[in-house]
């Protein structure tokens, strides 16, 4: 049974040879690592930059909306003010 048991093992080994890491192999996969990380790094930088850059923008946006809007309203009450003030004037 020995003998069986062992010429079944050499031929697995021989069929399916057992591969070892070694230290070439782990070098490789961390510099494969390292210059994905430093690819994508300014990638993922530069897109969240423009991210909050846009947001800040639209804020801005939303603020100068609200103030011309604002402005309008105050032009409109100055030029009601004007009218009546005109027509006071020439009334007395």
């Amino acid at each position: 049974m020995s003998h069986k048991t062992e010429l079944l093992n050499e031929v697995d080994d021989v069929i399916n040879p057992k591969k070892e890491l070694d230290l070439n192999y782990f070098f490789y996969v961390v510099l494969s690592v390292f210059f994905v990380i430093a690819l994508l790094f300014p990638k993922i930088y530069i897109q969240q930059q423009i991210y909050f850059t846009s947001r800040d923008i639209a804020k801005l946006k939303g603020e100068y909306d609200t103030l011309k809007e604002e402005n309008r309203l105050i032009q409109s009450s100055v030029e009601s003010i004007r009218f009546k003030n005109q027509i006071l004037d020439t009334l007395f």
